[in-house]
């Protein structure tokens, strides 16, 4: 079975790109699976084995 996150993306001035990877690594240590960034919304969505 799997769940899902959404994480609404803050967007700063600065260091967009760091702080969006720093992100996402956080979130794939605790195994999530980067599934969908929305275009024109600031929402990412995240995917993993909810039994693991």
């Amino acid at each position: 079975m799997k769940e899902y996150k959404v994480v609404n993306w803050k967007m700063g001035l600065t260091r967009n790109n760091e702080k969006l990877e720093d992100t996402l690594n956080q979130y794939a240590r605790e195994g999530w699976i980067l599934k969908h960034i929305a275009e024109n919304t600031s929402r990412i969505v995240l995917e993993r084995n909810k039994n693991r």
